[in-house]
């Protein structure tokens, strides 16, 4: 039977010792170790003056070989495994620093941590070494906690690492490294250094402020949201944008992909630019949002990948992201428009934004509302100045109206009046000169009538004598002659007699003529006088409708205030256009009427002065006066042998009426 060595191990400690290759010994109750294996691993729970001196691995003697019964079959596995562990034990007496990246983490329920790891080669990725790694519990908890506090993150796989290990092979578990130390500075170099080589090589592209340098968006509407399917982070977006969303305040578009793993940068980048290609809308979303939840730094330098950010650079829109750790940072964040901590900050950001534009079309439309109301009052004061002043100047106009109407009505009365006095009294003196005129031809045909009769007897008589005397027997010729002489005189002065007589009843029938064209005159003088008059108040009625259109002009000011303002200054100007111009008018026509009265009455004076006794006399006719001068206007007033008197254009003839021959209404005799 093979020599045991009991250990001195706890309960807690039976994973260790079980794991070093000690055996249970169900009667003893106690952890032993077999002859055949190195006592080293376990000189912290051998009992005191244990040999620990380490197995020597034999030469090939069959001699030595208890085990096997024939002497030319080989040793047993156990020792051969056993001579392999005690020369990994005297090559690697203590831990070895070593770089490597994790693969693997589990834990033990006793506290172990077992880890798998690995080496890829920098050029093709492939694995070029593998071991796995125990570190045991008594240095578990304080290692993990340290690199926990430096790197913000637990011992997770995808994470290079640089730990102190020592090599331990065992017969019944093969090959491990125990690690007793590890470097937490080397893990955050690794990630920085990744992140730094990303950094350099877009700012040499000048890429790398790209998206940064694009506008922030002035307002949301349109987002195009990229996280993986199930994230805890994307729930409490989500329900915060369904909000948004429901109100109608901001669309959101959701495409899903893996953040951690191999691929999985490739495959967010794949799902934003296929987000962006396949979009619906009309226009680019406002922002993209990269979101991802909570995770350890090992999850998140799954997302530190050049290609990655380089999409994220040449991304058209702005990219926010909330990654979900406020500690470090990824390449995402250091490339994109702008960095939230967490996908919740994110929505906030959004809504913030969405605020802020609120806040600014309130405070816009509380201005222009106080400007409206500033520019309402200020305009109500001028409208009450307006139409104060309307109302003023458009019963100062109505006055103005009224008073220059009656002004002009006035001075129309007037001088129709005068005109009509003027006319009168033209009259007057024109009867009076033709009177007086008539007067003196009368006047002066009774002087020159009976000398132009004395002469022509004289003149008779002498020729008479003087025939007499010449020629005794031409008397009956002469009696003859005087006698034809004498009835062609009497025919003459009959012929004269009755022109005289139709000049005077000419003369009278003039003067009748005057006297009833005087009073048609003075009439029509009147009727335009009214007419003027007639005109003058009609236009001071369309004067005074002003003021029934200023009363509509004031109902509709506040509705159609500038309208109003301007129609009620253009209605106040085209009033007081057309008052004048109804004034002027009004004028005119007086003034022309006064003036078609006075030609008139002026062509009625001077056809009545053209037909004076003097003019009618030359053109033949004569004036037949009684003996006691007064004028024969009729044939029954003249009775046979009566003496008349015969006023020619120049001179007088006295003669003796033989018959008297009246005519009826007709013309006959």
């Amino acid at each position: 039977m093979p020599e045991r060595t009991y250990l001195n191990s706890t309960y807690e400690e039976r994973v260790q010792v079980k794991a070093l290759g000690a055996r249970w010994d169900a009667g003893m109750r106690k952890w032993y170790v077999t002859d055949d294996l190195d006592l080293t691993p376990f000189a912290a729970w051998l009992p005191a003056g244990a040999d620990t001196s380490p197995l020597r691995v034999q030469a090939f003697d069959e001699s030595e070989s208890r085990d096997v019964a024939l002497p030319n079959k080989g040793i047993p596995l156990s020792r051969l495994l056993g001579g392999v562990a005690n020369l990994v034990s005297k090559a690697f007496g203590e831990g070895v620093w070593t770089t490597a990246e994790v693969l693997k983490v589990s834990s033990a329920r006793g506290g172990h941590v077992y880890l798998e790891l690995s080496e890829r080669s920098p050029s093709t990725g492939e694995v070029m070494a593998q071991a796995r790694a125990v570190i045991w519990s008594r240095f578990a908890e304080a290692m993990l906690s340290d690199f926990r506090r430096v790197t913000g993150a637990d011992l997770e796989a995808g994470i290079k690492v640089l730990l102190r290990a020592k090599p331990v092979f065992k017969s019944q578990f093969g090959f491990s490294l125990e690690v007793d130390a590890i470097d937490p500075n080397y893990t955050l170099g690794d990630l920085e250094a990744r992140r730094r080589e990303i950094r350099e090589r877009l700012k040499k592209e000048r890429l790398f402020d790209r998206n940064r340098s694009l506008p922030a968006p002035w307002d949301f509407t349109y987002v195009l949201v990229v996280a993986p399917e199930r994230a805890a982070g994307l729930g409490d977006f989500a329900k915060e944008a369904q909000r948004l969303q429901a109100h109608g305040a901001c669309q959101f578009s959701y495409v899903h992909s893996r953040f951690q793993g191999e691929g999985a940068a490739a495959e967010i980048a794949e799902a934003l630019c296929s987000g962006l290609l396949t979009w619906s809308g009309a226009e680019l979303p406002d922002a993209v949002v990269i979101l991802r939840g909570g995770g350890s730094v090992s999850d998140l330098a799954w997302l530190n990948d050049y290609a990655l950010a380089r999409c994220i650079c040449e991304c058209p829109v702005p990219v926010l992201t909330g990654i979900g750790h406020e500690r470090d940072e990824t390449s995402l964040d250091e490339v994109a428009h702008r960095k939230f901590d967490t996908p919740s900050k994110v929505i906030l950001g959004i809504e913030e934004v969405m605020r802020a534009r609120v806040r600014e079309a309130r405070a816009f439309n509380d201005s222009i509302l106080n400007l409206t109301r500033r520019a309402a009052t200020t305009t109500a004061t001028d409208v009450l100045h307006l139409r104060r002043d309307i109302e003023q100047a458009a019963k100062a106009a109505v006055a103005q109206a009224r008073a220059d109407s009656n002004s002009a009505f006035e001075s129309l009365r007037h001088a129709s009046t005068a005109s009509l006095r003027d006319a009168r009294s033209s009259v007057r003196e024109s009867v009076v000169a033709v009177r007086s005129d008539a007067r003196q031809l009368v006047q002066s045909a009774r002087h020159t009538v009976p000398a132009v009769m004395a002469d022509i007897d004289t003149r008779a008589r002498a020729s008479v004598l003087l025939a007499k005397e010449r020629s005794e027997g031409l008397l009956p010729k002469v009696l003859e002659r005087s006698q034809r002489t004498a009835r062609a005189a009497r025919r003459e002065t009959e012929l004269a007699i009755r022109e005289i007589a139709g000049l005077t009843g000419r003369l009278v029938h003039l003067r009748r003529r005057v006297d009833t064209l005087l009073p048609a005159v003075l009439d029509q003088a009147a009727s335009t006088a009214r007419t003027a008059r007639r005109e003058t108040e009609l236009a001071i009625r369309e004067t005074a409708g002003v003021a029934a259109k200023l009363g509509h002009v004031r109902r509709r000011v506040e509705a159609l205030l500038p309208a109003v303002l301007e129609q009620a200054s253009s209605g106040t100007r085209t009033q007081g256009q057309a008052a004048e111009r109804l004034m002027r008018e009004t004028a005119e026509r007086a003034t022309r009427g006064v003036d078609v009265a006075a030609e008139r009455s002026q062509a009625l004076f001077r056809e009545i002065a053209g037909q004076g006794p003097q003019k009618t006399l030359r053109r033949g006719f004569a004036v037949v006066r009684s003996s006691a001068g007064e004028a024969v206007t009729s044939a029954a007033t003249v009775q046979p042998g009566a003496a008349v008197q015969v006023d020619l254009h120049d001179g007088t003839v006295r003669a003796v009426v033989e018959t008297v021959t009246q005519t009826t209404q007709e013309g006959g005799a």
